[in-house]
């Protein structure tokens, strides 16, 4: 059954701006404090500020990418993909952010939300100079 590109990507990236807030909300009942998880510089802090600002960024892709392919249309499976590619990110990368700053070990995951993107990206210009 085939997904509703413009649809996925909207919800995804409204869904991800909640998350940026939320995610916000929680990291900002601790950031006073001056030595919380390391001090201000620590890898571990600068993880969990870079997956909140990850929930925006991607959500920001994500809704761009809808709005896009209403303006200008691409064939059925590139936007299905692309729209796929984007979602991944999205749900990705803040997670992988989090992981990574509760145990080093899973930053090796990384590759995961950027090929989401990436391919999001490439179908998204293949499926443009097609049309």
């Amino acid at each position: 059954m085939p997904v509703d590109p413009v649809h996925l990507s909207l919800l995804v990236g409204w869904l991800s701006m909640l998350g940026g807030a939320l995610s916000g909300a929680a990291i900002g009942l601790r950031f006073h404090r001056e030595t919380w998880l390391g001090g201000y510089a620590s890898l571990r802090r600068r993880l969990l500020r870079l997956g909140h600002i990850a929930f925006f960024g991607l959500g920001f892709v994500n809704l761009l990418f809808g709005l896009s392919i209403r303006a200008l249309p691409v064939p059925g499976p590139f936007g299905e993909i692309a729209a796929a590619g984007f979602a991944l990110g999205a749900v990705t990368m803040p997670l992988v952010c989090f992981l990574a700053a509760w145990r080093a070990s899973f930053r090796q995951l990384f590759p995961v939300p950027v090929a989401g993107v990436v391919a999001g990206i490439t179908s998204l210009l293949i499926g443009w100079t097609l049309s």
